[in-house]
């Protein structure tokens, strides 16, 4: 698999990491089981942070795409095919709108959404 980053994209780097990880394994160049490079080895050969790569690599396990064994590895994960077409952070953008919408419908401030989301985001226990 060649991972090409355009750093000139107004796309994050780690963004354009998780996208090209996961069109390879909906496009079977990568299935359940391969090993990927490790974060040191990729950053390495991209000429990019290893902050930037394990970044993308945590939210790659997050999303069940990667698994990470220890001292073995990084695998593509068993059911990263049905997990990579998973967009969590435009579920998320969806579910936020809808929930402003209904906020705003009932009369809500934008300032008092904001600082609501605040509270809700500083309250670690919810």
């Amino acid at each position: 698999m060649e991972i090409v980053i355009d750093t000139s994209d107004s796309v994050p780097v780690f963004a354009q990491l998780i996208d090209q990880i996961k069109k390879a394994v909906l496009s079977g160049e990568l299935s359940a089981g391969a090993a990927l490079p490790s974060i040191r080895q990729l950053a390495n050969d991209m000429g990019l942070n290893h902050n930037t790569v394990a970044k993308a690599y945590r939210l790659l396990e997050r999303d069940a795409v990667i698994e990470t064994k220890g001292y073995r590895g990084t695998f593509i994960h068993p059911d990263a095919k049905a997990n990579s077409t998973v967009d969590l952070n435009a579920w998320v953008t969806s579910t936020l709108s809808e929930t402003v919408k209904t906020l705003r419908g009932s009369g809500v401030t934008d300032s008092e959404i904001r600082i609501a989301f605040g509270n809700v985001m500083n309250n670690r226990d919810q």
